[in-house]
């Protein structure tokens, strides 16, 4: 059974119950993975939880029960191969984000978060795409944008996505289909009727 076949169980420490519920719902909703969020609004809820349920990943406010002191808490715990992510909602002290493995804001889109839980869960591309559905949404929209002559930062803009993204998914567009032209992609967009053939006409 490949990970992203298993429930991951994602625990999220926040005292405002729109931003937690929030998240929560969000997270039921990405692609290829299940998720089981828990949702925590005290601190000692936090406590119950690591004592019965041991998540997977946990998703905490760093101001959560005032100041959330991860140092301690991974003493306390010894949660080996707890993941611990920083649920960021306003200001917070860069020096403090990096003692965790991960951040989340409260900005972020469903695809930055569906890649951010697959790198903490350490998931391969393999895993979470079948033989024949090999691209996620986001990566066929690039695609298309791609062969409609779209400059990455013309497609960033399009996709309401960073620069970064754009050029990380079109890295992950190549390996997994190992095409690396724009001409390659066309036929590949045509055959898996991505775009009719008249879009593309002039390329």
């Amino acid at each position: 059974m490949s990970k992203n076949s298993d429930v991951i169980k994602i625990a999220i420490a926040e005292s405002s119950v729109i931003i937690r519920s929030g998240l929560a719902m969000a997270l039921k909703r990405l692609p290829h993975l299940r998720i089981q969020p828990i949702e925590i609004s005290i601190p000692s809820g936090l406590n119950d939880c690591m004592k019965t349920q041991m998540p997977d990943i946990l998703i905490i406010n760093p101001n959560f029960g005032h100041f959330f002191d991860i140092a301690s808490f991974e003493d306390q715990y010894h949660a080996d191969g707890l993941k611990i992510v920083a649920l960021v909602n306003g200001f917070v002290d860069e020096t403090l984000l990096k003692k965790y493995n991960e951040t989340i804001s409260i900005h972020d889109n469903l695809d930055l978060i569906n890649d951010k839980i697959i790198k903490l869960r350490d998931i391969s591309d393999d895993s979470v795409d079948n033989d024949t559905d090999l691209l996620s949404h986001r990566e066929k929209e690039i695609v298309v944008c791609v062969i409609k002559g779209l400059t990455n930062k013309e497609i960033a803009e399009q996709l309401f996505i960073s620069i970064h993204t754009v050029i990380t998914h079109r890295k992950n567009i190549s390996k997994k289909l190992q095409i690396h032209s724009v001409a390659g992609l066309t036929i590949y967009a045509i055959v898996n009727k991505l775009v009719e053939l008249n879009d593309v006409k002039n390329i």
